[in-house]
């Protein structure tokens, strides 16, 4: 019998979606390595008021700690993580970041290993990048392992020459147990919907995808979600606030289409998919996504995904579609992702790469 590997996880949230983009990754990962024999603690802070916006009770294939935003809060829960065999730090806890990429490596001992997790590489790179005198960089080269949330390439490229042990991207994928098509709702119904928090590295670009191609179709209904945008509505644009992970499969299934836009840096880099487009091909939706590298390797544009280089791309793509074209592409899309890239799919990449202990010739991604 495989014997059970005990992980000890600090992360923004597992259990609320509320200004954290990484809860559905999140989940998706931890559970399908719970299906795979692994015993996930998932550390989270009490802060940004998360915990009053829940999107799911604690789960059945995570324990999950929250911890009081303040340095004695942090300080038992590393007590306790220290008890793992593989203890990660993801990027953009929110609290004692810092702190708590020094603190993890400092629990290393014998069998067991330090990973950082990082679920905002573009970003991170940039930032260490410009300043030499980060605190990070010094301890890229120490951790056991550098797991991003994509990159491909460029961002594997990048932490190699930072001295990095080894990087492999675990791409986002798809949960079909959370991720599926319903039936629509009239309070979502429009022709194009998008979900996402406003981001300094996101706003410009969702004036140009969203709010232009909005302006340019004055006779099409549009519904903007997620925390941040009051005050920025047109006429043809209905804005409905924080959108709980409960209800996202109606809106992807209420829209003709939905609409992805990457942030600046994950857009200069490529190969990295938001979650937002696995979970709405999970519900059989119309993707229309802005321009990125290494699309091709999870969607086929043209059959599986809308493709548009700026916001008249966007209405132009909104004036061809057809209530049978938006159903083709979101069914093929639907196929796709559910026959290659699932979280069951990714975590027995993990697996294989945690079960051979780190090993030299680690994967280019997953």
């Amino acid at each position: 019998m495989k014997q059970r590997i005990r992980v000890s996880f600090f992360g923004s949230s597992l259990v609320s979606a509320y200004w954290n983009g990484a809860a559905t990754y999140y989940r998706g990962i931890t559970r399908a390595l719970d299906s795979l024999g692994y015993e996930i603690t998932f550390f989270e802070p009490d802060a940004y008021d998360r915990q009053m916006h829940r999107d799911i009770l604690s789960p059945s294939w995570a324990k999950v700690r929250v911890f009081e935003a303040n340095r004695g809060g942090v300080l038992q829960a590393l007590k306790e993580a220290s008890e793992a065999d593989i203890i990660i730090k993801a990027s953009g806890v929110g609290v004692f970041d810092e702190f708590l990429e020094e603190a993890v490596l400092e629990l290393r001992r014998p069998g067991v290993k330090a990973v950082f997790w990082d679920v905002d590489a573009p970003a991170t790179l940039d930032r260490v990048n410009g300043n030499g005198n980060d605190p990070f960089l010094k301890l890229i080269p120490e951790y056991d392992l550098i797991l991003t949330y994509g990159g491909g390439r460029p961002v594997i490229d990048a932490y190699d020459m930072l001295g990095a042990k080894g990087c492999v991207p675990i791409y986002n994928a798809l949960d079909p147990d959370s991720h599926y098509p319903v039936a629509a709702e009239e309070r979502y119904r429009c022709d194009l919907g998008f979900i996402g928090n406003r981001l300094p590295d996101r706003e410009s670009r969702v004036w140009e995808f969203f709010f232009n191609a909005a302006a340019g179709s004055p006779d099409r209904g549009f519904i903007l979600g997620g925390n941040g945008w009051d005050g920025t509505g047109l006429p043809n644009v209905k804005y409905i606030g924080h959108v709980y992970t409960r209800d996202h499969n109606a809106f992807n299934c209420s829209a003709r289409a939905v609409l992805n836009v990457n942030r600046e840096s994950m857009a200069r880099y490529g190969f990295s998919p938001p979650t937002r487009i696995f979970e709405a091909a999970g519900a059989g939706a119309c993707i229309i996504t802005d321009e990125w590298e290494g699309i091709e390797l999870f969607l086929k544009p043209g059959k599986e995904v809308l493709v548009a280089k700026d916001g008249h791309g966007v209405a132009e793509c909104l004036k061809r579609l057809t209530p049978g074209e938006a159903a083709s592409i979101g069914r093929a899309a639907f196929e796709r992702i559910l026959g290659s890239h699932t979280y069951a799919h990714r975590a027995k990449a993990l697996d294989r790469l945690f079960s051979t202990e780190f090993r030299a010739n680690v994967p280019t991604g997953c």
